[in-house]
């Protein structure tokens, strides 16, 4: 009996060795299975942390005006800019041993699983931070077995490659708050209007108590839910000893003012300008439209909020929303191409098509200064004479004829000067012009200022009757400008990640294309469309309505119209500002239709430099300034009715006194009927000078 009782001792002892090295070999093979495993997903590279953030654009002034995202309106900021209470009202009610665990805690999922298959139900959960930034970046929000396997699996990687500090950073950059906002400060703006570090301990209590269930627990849905939760929030803060009794007595009893705003929208200062960047951005410089909405980058723009306000509230005034009649404005600095204003219609909210940029026009008589440009690079002067009167002009060797005629069907049945003609924008003047250069010349003239629309070498061209973009047409004066140089247009100076590496970078882009001494002697005679003197009894200058709003700023431009279109372009040293107005479908303007582009042209005008320095146009040194008689291009004397300062080319201005208007009662010794004898033979021998020669074979006069 004895050695049976021996023998079971023994046979137990065995028993209990394999059992004891059986659960050794156990522990050790899962330790190691363990440690391979852990190993296995360390050498996996480190978890993407990208997420979509909403990139956000300043005017050049440095206001914010509108912002893109993908729908996720989010903006990442550093921990160290969230603010102490809303770290710790996160930590205390959502993970309060966050700092001392590895990404998911053991205990609270053994409790949740327990609690749940005990309810049947998977109301319970244990997710710690890491786990929630895991299913944020990575995962759905199903609840299975599965997808918390998965969140644990990643949560563990975030813990093996980043910090605590950079797994909580991200977490509160990424979590949803409700009503589009992702990201603490997202919430703290929409919520409060604030940033996220000047936030109170109440208020941060409320934000850290949404995510829990943003539909439930949101402010704007239900303050009594969502005060609740804020005190529960509150009281975790005390357990965990971030904050004092008397401190969380103090925040329960803080009146919380919410903002007015209950749905997450970014701003939109000048929408159509907004539209026009993205599409510069896009087409002109390859930026991948995905980055721009969700790469959380910093756009500086060239835009002047005050002239994009003044802009839309000059148009807001002088187009009712009632009528069709729809209007675009561009105004750019023309030393540098920066777009300062843009409007591509009276009402984005009505239509978003951006006439700025994407309406083709004809410009009418805007067009002239290319043409009387290349004129004078041709030896004609601002005092050459060619005679305006109803002309039927014969081309293409006598196949075809051409009748334009002058507004309201009126002539000077007489001769006129290059600057007169401007002034009063005479189309028989600038049809002679135009035949005597040939019509490839202005083609050619018209794309070293900028126009890249197609023109057609056509009689009728000459009065503008090819179709060009209002941006495109507003740009091209800028050589008028600043002495002769291309610019091309830009609205954004750079580009800068979230990091504060400058992705992008937009360059001045300047090319001398055109003559300064041309262009000032144009500018020079562009501002006589102001000068109310040098209008005729056939015609008043085109400038004179708005001459008074002016006031004493030198300033040049030229108006146009067409049947359907109204435009006005006119600059300073300082600023070039293009104003369209007319119809969607083209139909004829009515009434004072044509006015409105003057009368907004003018008021921007005047408003926008109202604080900038009345700069006068520079003049090179090859060019001089003569006072002439406008009306005969003679050198004006004390007599003359009108005497005009004038630019001439060196050597070209007149050299010849205007002695028509002479006294004979101030003259007692009798030269002034001789010199009236020899200005009277000069006038009779015009029409033998070799301009009128050149004309007598190429047009027909009625």
């Amino acid at each position: 009996m004895e050695v049976l009782t021996r023998t079971a001792q023994r046979r137990r002892r065995r028993l209990w060795k394999r059992i004891l090295w059986s659960g050794l070999l156990v522990i050790f093979f899962a330790f190691l299975t363990m440690s391979a495993f852990i190993l296995y997903i360390y050498n996996m590279e480190a978890p993407s942390l990208t997420v979509p953030e909403t990139s956000i654009v300043y005017s050049a002034d440095g206001q914010t005006i509108g912002e893109f995202s993908q729908g996720e309106h989010r903006y990442w900021i550093p921990l160290d800019h969230m603010g102490e209470d809303i770290l710790n009202a996160t930590l205390a009610i959502e993970d309060r041993r966050f700092y001392d665990h590895y990404g998911f805690d053991p205990i609270r999922i053994g409790r949740a699983i327990l609690t749940n298959l005990t309810t049947g139900s998977k109301s319970q959960g244990a997710s710690t931070i890491t786990q929630q930034y895991a299913r944020n970046l990575f995962l759905s929000h199903d609840k299975t077995w599965v997808r918390k396997f998965n969140e644990a699996l990643y949560a563990l990687r975030l813990e093996l490659h980043y910090t605590k500090e950079e797994i909580l950073e991200g977490y509160l950059n990424t979590i949803y708050y409700g009503h589009g906002a992702y990201g603490i400060e997202a919430a703290a703006n929409l919520y409060f209007q604030k940033n996220a570090e000047t936030l109170s301990t109440a208020e941060a209590a409320m934000l850290a108590g949404i995510p829990k269930g943003p539909s439930l627990y949101s402010p704007f849905v239900d303050l009594n839910k969502a005060t609740n939760r804020q005190h529960v929030v509150l009281n975790a803060m005390r357990e965990m000893d971030v904050a004092t009794e008397k401190e969380i007595e103090i925040s329960k009893e803080e009146d919380i003012q919410l903002a007015e705003e209950s749905t997450m929208t970014g701003k939109r200062i000048a929408p159509y300008f907004q539209d026009a960047l993205r599409q510069w951005l896009v087409e002109e410089h390859d930026f991948d439209m995905t980055v721009l909405d969700g790469g959380g980058l910093t756009i500086y723009t060239t835009l002047l909020t005050d002239m994009q306000k003044e802009a839309e509230r000059l148009i807001a005034k002088e187009l009712s929303l009632d009528e069709e009649l729809e209007t675009a404005l561009v105004a750019l600095d023309p030393r540098t191409g920066d777009v300062r204003a843009l409007a591509g219609g009276k009402n984005y909210n009505e239509s978003t098509f951006n006439r700025a940029t994407q309406a083709k026009r004809h410009p009418g008589s805007t067009l002239k200064p290319f043409l009387y440009y290349a004129s004078l690079e041709h030896g004609l002067r601002p005092n050459s004479m060619l005679k305006s009167e109803e002309t039927t002009f014969v081309y293409d060797e006598g196949r075809e004829e051409y009748h334009p005629g002058n507004f309201n069907h009126r002539y000077a049945d007489d001769y006129i000067t290059m600057l007169q003609a401007l002034a009063v924008s005479d189309n028989i003047y600038a049809m002679k012009t135009h035949f005597l250069l040939g019509f490839e010349d202005l083609v050619d003239t018209a794309a070293r200022f900028g126009i890249t629309s197609h023109m057609a070498p056509v009689p009728s061209l000459a009065l503008g009757t090819s179709d060009v973009g209002i941006m495109e047409m507003t740009s091209s004066y800028s050589p008028f400008a600043n002495g002769g140089y291309h610019i091309t247009p830009r609205f954004v100076e750079k580009i800068v990640d979230r990091d504060g590496n400058v992705l992008f970078e937009a360059k001045t882009e300047r090319k001398q294309t055109l003559e300064p001494a041309y262009t000032a002697i144009m500018t020079n005679m562009m501002k006589g469309m102001f000068e109310p003197d040098l209008g005729a009894d056939y015609a008043s200058v085109t400038g004179g309505s708005i001459a008074d709003i002016l006031e004493d700023r030198p300033v040049a431009g030229k108006s146009g119209s067409t049947q359907s279109d109204s435009w006005m372009i006119g600059f300073t040293p300082q600023l070039v500002t293009g104003v369209w107005t007319g119809y969607d479908d083209a139909r004829a303007l009515e009434g004072d239709d044509a006015q409105h582009s003057k009368q907004i042209w003018a008021l921007f005008m005047k408003n926008a430099l109202k604080n900038e320095l009345k700069l006068s146009f520079p003049i090179p040194d090859n060019v001089v300034e003569v006072n002439i008689n406008p009306f005969n291009g003679l050198l004006a004397t004390e007599d003359c009715p009108v005497s005009r300062p004038t630019l001439f080319l060196s050597g070209s201005e007149p050299s010849e006194y205007c002695i028509e208007h002479i006294d004979d009662t101030e003259d007692n010794d009798g030269n002034n009927d001789e010199l009236r004898e020899k200005f009277r033979q000069r006038e009779d021998k015009k029409k033998e000078k070799w301009l009128d020669k050149l004309f007598d074979w190429v047009t027909l006069n009625d």
